[in-house]
């Protein structure tokens, strides 16, 4: 909806091959092809020519193939301008490779990668904030001086595939994380084991300026802040502590920003819940 109100479409389908591979690299898996979709009521063929140019450009990112897909024109379903998108990928794993969440041990490093943007998650609240505080998408964003905001917003989404692929070559690699919907707090859970914490320690990256801007233009508290948007870390990486200094190598040298965010611990009851401790939160996230 902000493309289409920006008239911007160049980074959607980047954001829409992301959202699918950073999704199968998790799971240990090299993701293969991708097909993608497309509907709307009659073809904008500059806008179509824009999202197709960005589902390859998102493939090329990924070392994917864009094997095919499919774009049906439907009058009186969607308002003039209006299109639905969707996508799919597939991948391949060794079945003894599998990262299947229960690899992580007390001990691990938590390394968290640096995101690029908002990366395709929270922009229902991102367009409240905008309607009620009266911005306009063609105007700089506050945050970012001569970009507009509608650009700005619509940073693409950082694919992680190759460097993510990389680190596991080194074999220390114990689970990835996708920051995606649900934030910090209930992403990470998903590769730990009940009886498992994670510590994470929010001075030990930069907060993006768009989220600062955002926390202070709709007075977001820094516990939602975390469980809507992923603050900057766009994967978080779970290392063997004996190899964290490998894995964070590869990354490095794969061309991520890594920081050192936190370390998994074990919690006083081994069947609780997986939960994220998040340590100096109100002291620096603007709240």
């Amino acid at each position: 909806m902000i493309a289409e109100a920006a008239n911007d479409h160049a980074s959607v389908g980047i954001d829409l091959v992301a959202m699918c591979v950073n999704d199968l690299v998790v799971q240990g898996a090299e993701p293969l092809f991708f097909l993608d979709y497309m509907a709307t009521g009659k073809l904008d063929v500059e806008a179509g020519r824009q999202l197709v140019a960005g589902i390859a450009e998102g493939c090329l990112q990924a070392g994917c193939a864009l094997i095919g897909g499919e774009t049906a024109e439907m009058p009186g379903m969607y308002a003039p301008g209006q299109y639905d998108l969707a996508g799919f990928a597939v991948g391949a794993v060794e079945r003894g490779a599998v990262l299947t969440g229960n690899e992580a041990q007390p001990g691990d490093v938590i390394l968290g990668l640096a995101s690029s943007g908002l990366h395709s998650n929270g922009y229902s609240l991102v367009r409240r904030i905008v309607e009620n505080g009266g911005y306009d998408y063609a105007e700089d964003a506050p945050f970012y001086p001569g970009t507009s905001l509608g650009r700005a917003l619509l940073t693409p989404t950082r694919i992680y595939v190759k460097s993510c692929l990389a680190a596991l070559k080194t074999g220390g690699v114990h689970g990835f994380a996708h920051i995606t919907g649900g934030g910090l707090l209930e992403n990470i859970p998903r590769v730990l084991a009940d009886g498992l914490t994670a510590s994470i320690n929010v001075s030990t990256w930069p907060l993006p300026s768009v989220f600062g801007w955002l926390a202070k233009a709709g007075a977001i508290a820094p516990l939602e802040l975390a469980r809507t948007f992923n603050c900057g870390i766009g994967m978080a990486v779970i290392a063997a502590k004996d190899k964290a200094d490998a894995v964070e190598r590869a990354l490095s040298e794969a061309g991520e920003y890594v920081y050192r965010i936190g370390t998994v611990n074990e919690t006083a009851a081994a069947a609780a819940p997986a939960v994220v401790i998040l340590e100096n939160l109100k002291d620096t996230w603007p709240s």
